[in-house]
């Protein structure tokens, strides 16, 4: 049986069920109940002010939102698809709650300013959380820095062996991709928090309402300036989508260097029990399922960002149908990047780093060689040739299946005559690390400091 709708005075027919299930927005926008009664609570208390309700009414209608914020808070509410979305839902709770005076509610504003509002206050807090996620995985990172300043790992190029890093450099540049995360979200929220109540559906109100006043209740840095802009902005969700997706960009980069690291051709890390599963068939089989999962559910942040970008490219103004569309990707983004978060800083805080192996690898490759050439370079002859001659020189160790600190004095004198017995300490993987001390390298001077800078920052 169809229920009379809340705007049905213009129709003489009423849609199907199928219909009505397909065209409402409650499967997903009951997410938003806390945000669009607080929303009604700044409404009704403003009407109040301006005196276009009585003292009277507004306690009356106050009184019944809170309530239902209770009951809400306590997941005692119940919606229907009957009445298609979180505010025509509340707005019949509250009536059937305390009569007709709560149909007086609506007074002054439209579902358009009252949904983009809803979003606002939602991202506002949403954003606040992630930002604490992000801390938290950058003090992660920095407790396990602290353990291994002087722990060498391989640094790559092109998946390549290049030159011998400090394992602590590497997790701090991790840090340093995330400060810009955190950061890019802190400056969101300028956007995020301006109100667009009291825009109406897209030209503003008759009603001498105080725009100022609902966004000072609400804890709005501002308002919007242009009614039809007020209704039909979704920038602030597109930008929080985009940063979302830098954020699971960051992760995904690191969850895949997690995941060859793990595997027994590398052999670098042992990921916590915690956060891998076994095979159903393999009993040996350790596999990083976690970090497997955030760098593929990075996918459906990037869908979200592109899915909302696509709505938006062809909606003229003011509010349209479409913008129903902007919610589902903007949830779904916020609990993945919330659970991608609270994961990582787990398998960070828990991770195993084989010290051992790691003093062992970065012996048997050829990642010192940059430091022969600068050595030859030092002694005044061109880099250019001190990079042929270092070339050639790792050549000879290929054929010999050797390395550069195999290679007798004779053979290092026959190459250049720059070559002296100080070689071989400069060869030295700890060495060739510890003389990277230019600002920001990885030398562990610079390392000691940039942890102090990272400890400054995450308190």
């Amino acid at each position: 049986m169809s229920v009379k709708k809340l705007w049905g005075g213009r129709f003489q027919k009423t849609a199907e069920e199928w219909v009505d299930d397909f065209g409402a927005s409650i499967h997903f926008d009951k997410q938003l109940v806390e945000e669009d009664i607080q929303g009604s609570l700044a409404h009704v208390t403003m009407l109040g002010k301006c005196g276009i309700l009585t003292e009277t009414e507004t306690t009356q209608i106050k009184d019944g939102l809170q309530t239902l914020l209770d009951k809400a808070k306590n997941g005692e509410l119940e919606f229907s698809v009957q009445f298609e979305d979180i505010h025509l839902n509340i707005e019949k709770q509250l009536i059937d709650l305390i009569g007709p005076v709560g149909g007086k509610l609506h007074t002054g504003r439209s579902r358009n300013d009252q949904v983009a509002t809803d979003m606002h206050l939602y991202l506002n807090k949403q954003v606040k959380e992630i930002m604490e996620g992000i801390r938290s995985l950058q003090q992660a990172l920095v407790k396990q820095a602290e353990q291994h300043v002087e722990t060498i790992i391989p640094g790559y190029t092109h998946l390549q062996r290049a030159q011998p890093v400090s394992f602590a450099h590497h997790l701090l540049a991790y840090f340093w991709m995330l400060e810009r995360d955190f950061q890019r979200m802190n400056e969101s929220l300028k956007r995020i928090n301006v109100s667009p109540l009291g825009a109406g559906a897209l030209a503003g109100t008759t009603f001498p309402i105080d725009r100022e006043y609902t966004a000072e209740l609400l804890g709005f840095e501002g308002v919007y300036h242009n009614s039809l802009d007020a209704v039909s902005d979704r920038d602030f969700i597109i930008e929080f989508l985009s940063n979302s997706s830098m954020v699971m960009m960051h992760l995904s980069r690191f969850c895949e260097e997690l995941i060859l690291w793990s595997t027994s051709e590398f052999n670098f890390v042992e990921i916590d029990d915690t956060f891998a599963t076994g095979s159903s068939i393999m009993p040996q089989k350790k596999n990083p399922d976690m970090a497997e999962l955030i760098r593929g559910k990075t996918g459906r942040v990037y869908g979200a960002l592109f899915g909302l970008l696509t709505v938006m490219k062809g909606t003229p103004l003011a509010y349209n149908k479409d913008f129903q569309e902007d919610k589902e990707g903007m949830f779904d983004a916020v609990k993945t990047v919330k659970g991608s978060l609270e994961i990582f800083a787990g398998m960070i805080d828990s991770l195993k780093v084989k010290t051992d192996v790691l003093e062992k690898t970065v012996k048997a490759d050829f990642s010192n060689a940059t430091e022969l050439a600068d050595y030859l370079a030092t002694k005044g002859m061109p880099f250019r040739d001190a990079h042929e001659v270092v070339g050639k020189l790792v050549f000879t160790c290929i054929q010999k299946g050797i390395y550069l600190l195999d290679l007798k004095m004779d053979e290092y004198k026959e190459a250049s005559s720059l070559f002296e017995d100080d070689i071989y300490e400069v060869l030295r993987p700890k060495t060739v690390v510890a003389r990277r001390n230019s600002i920001g390298g990885t030398g562990f001077e610079q390392v000691k400091q940039a942890l102090l800078k990272a400890k400054e920052i995450v308190g």
